[in-house]
């Protein structure tokens, strides 16, 4: 539980409190002000996917869609405090009609409730990587990972060179700003991309397995690429000690986990089996989740790491289709959360060239997207020993940078290195290939299918010995 006295007590002075409203009077407001957001996220999400399945598109697209229209980039109703300008809220002038509440007081609200949001967003990307564990095949992982190691590899060195020296030599952009640039584009956000392919029903297919593999370890390497360029444009100089680390606790977490998890995933599925309340298998399976996720951020990785971790470890037991079952509703409430926060939190007014301040954030933005665009796409050419594999697909499938590219950007405008044009073109290449990445999978995807009744390659053996049955 969120302790809203702590994440109060910093905000403002404490003058307020004795005024109009204490801290223990702040509790519904901030209640009903996360119910209003959840609300209107709720709304954007199934409003924007309804539309986009229509229109035969993903409908991760249509919630990504409907974060921006109701985030800082049109109706203001879903935002967040960052950075030093102040932020219009159309959500807590709501709050401030029924509560009249002080300056002071309504800040302490907004800022409350931006968080509260924000960490139902994380833990909604949380439970997203771990059902697409559970719906992952660690055989076919571990059998394709060669493949999906070269594509990561191919994919975050391609781009970072491409676009470091694309920006030194075309921009003149300084070499610090130029490498913050190059590391953005490494990139690729495992949590969209996923969430395509299971809609698409390819997640356990051979493309879909390479993707998901060299997706986990993009985020391994990007987080390593990250903590290297925040340390460049701190000092100066590289902390090798620290990327060390990072190298070292990414490979013995991963390789650990899976390894222990599944020695130890018999006596689970007995102490499950020995329990008598509700919600045994569920709720054993999230500490379970929860606990390899915190290991994972306690070391400095991604929360979902531990969490897909999980998913695999779980999914090689009895208690599979179970779970997974279980675990659907859970996704379908905070998933949509995380979808819907990316799109709010991105400012599509940097696209707009009318305004002279963006000219040459868009002129770099047009060689970052190409960069990034092609620097991904080629990765599934470098897929070898797979006859018949749609390497296009693979390709296309690193493409998006969502939450991650942003996370790089926001780091970026933080330690000040990037100008205003460089920022903002980064800012325009991860909105690009966010969007543009879901549409083009279905379509790489769904180009051979002459009669989609029938099961593809791309089916899982499950899924065609369904499809026969039926």
């Amino acid at each position: 539980m969120i302790d809203i006295t702590g994440m109060l007590s910093g905000i403002g002075s404490n003058t307020f409190l004795l005024a109009e409203v204490n801290e223990a009077e702040l509790g519904p407001f901030i209640l009903a002000s996360v119910l209003l957001s959840l609300i209107i996220i709720y709304l954007a999400a199934k409003i924007g996917g309804e539309l986009c399945a229509r229109v035969n598109l993903p409908s991760v697209l249509g919630e990504l869609v409907g974060g921006v229209i109701v985030g800082v980039s049109a109706l203001n109703l879903i935002v967040f405090p960052e950075g030093a300008e102040p932020i219009h809220s159309v959500l807590m002038d709501v709050v401030q009609l029924t509560a009249n509440l002080d300056a002071d007081a309504l800040l302490a609200v907004f800022n409350s409730q931006s968080e509260v949001i924000s960490i139902l967003a994380e833990i909604g990307v949380v439970i997203l990587l771990f059902e697409i564990g559970l719906e992952s095949d660690l055989k076919e992982l571990i059998r394709v990972g060669p493949q999906a190691a070269v594509v990561a590899i191919v994919g975050v060195v391609v781009p970072f060179v491409a676009g470091t020296a694309g920006l030194i030599a075309f921009f003149n952009v300084a070499t610090i700003p130029a490498v913050f640039a190059g590391a953005a584009l490494t990139a690729t956000s495992i949590g969209i991309t996923a969430k395509v392919l299971a809609e698409l029903q390819t997640l356990s297919s051979r493309e879909g397995q390479i993707i998901i593999g060299a997706a986990v370890l993009d985020d391994v390497l990007g987080i390593i690429v990250l903590a290297v360029v925040a340390s460049l444009a701190k000092t100066g100089e590289i902390e090798i000690t620290n990327v060390i680390f990072l190298i070292i606790g990414a490979a013995v977490f991963l390789v650990g986990s899976i390894l222990i998890g599944r020695l130890l995933s018999p006596l689970f599925v007995s102490l499950v089996d020995n329990m008598q309340t509700r919600g045994q298998v569920l709720i054993s399976s999230l500490i379970f989740a929860f606990v390899l996720s915190y290991i994972a951020a306690a070391i400095q990785l991604e929360a979902i790491l531990g969490a897909f971790a999980a998913g695999l470890i779980l999914a090689e037991t009895t208690k599979r289709k179970e779970l997974e079952e279980q675990i659907s509703p859970i996704a379908d409430m905070l998933v949509p959360v995380f979808f819907v926060t990316v799109g709010a939190h991105t400012d599509i007014s940097v696209l707009n060239p009318l305004n002279p301040a963006n000219r040459e954030g868009l002129i770099i933005a047009s060689f970052l997207v190409v960069v990034a665009i092609i620097g991904k796409v080629i990765t599934g050419f470098t897929v070898f020993g797979q006859e018949g594999i749609n390497r296009l697909a693979i390709g296309v499938g690193m493409i998006p940078r969502g939450e991650v590219g942003l996370v790089f950007a926001g780091v970026g405008a933080a330690s000040g290195v990037l100008s205003e044009s460089l920022d903002a073109a980064i800012i325009v290449m991860v909105i690009f290939t966010t969007f543009v990445a879901p549409p083009l999978l279905r379509i790489v995807f769904n180009q051979d299918d002459d009669d989609p009744g029938l099961p593809t390659d791309a089916d899982s053996p499950s899924e065609m010995a369904e499809a026969t049955a039926e």
